[in-house]
């Protein structure tokens, strides 16, 4: 996200000023550069505040009992951990590889993420009675 809005707002800015060299002003060139340069702009305004924290490995460890639910659609799988004790959500491109999955199975979780919880990095499950590690990301 962050190289594509970098190369949104220069592709918005050097396609204005060629503009402004030909002096070739239509309506449609002038809407594609002031779009590309705004969503550009959302993209590293989106990315940046988060990226400090991934720099400087600033990360928060959210802990506490889970469930873990998996999405399909096409060729994207994703799991998503539900926080049961603060209802946060992290979502992982990667399926863990549990025996079972859904809301009747409660898991124990350390979720790590980028102090604003923007961003995950990483995951382990433990056996919600037990405590004995099941899976990590790593």
């Amino acid at each position: 996200m962050l190289i594509l809005g970098i190369l949104s707002v220069l592709m918005a800015v050097f396609i204005f000023g060629f503009m402004c060299v030909d002096k070739d002003f239509t309506l449609l060139n002038v809407v594609k550069t002031v779009g590309a340069f705004l969503f550009g702009v959302l993209l590293l305004v989106t990315t940046l505040p988060s990226l400090k924290y991934i720099l400087l490995k600033e990360y928060d460890v959210v802990s506490g009992d889970c469930t873990i639910e998996i999405t399909s659609s096409g060729r994207s799988i994703e799991s998503t951990f539900e926080m049961l004790d603060t209802g946060d959500m992290f979502t992982f491109n990667y399926i863990p590889a549990l025996d079972a999955y859904g809301e009747s199975i409660p898991y124990y979780c350390e979720v790590t993420v980028t102090k604003d919880h923007e961003f995950e990095i990483d995951y382990k499950i433990y056996d919600v009675n037990s405590r004995e590690l099941i899976l990590t990301s790593e």
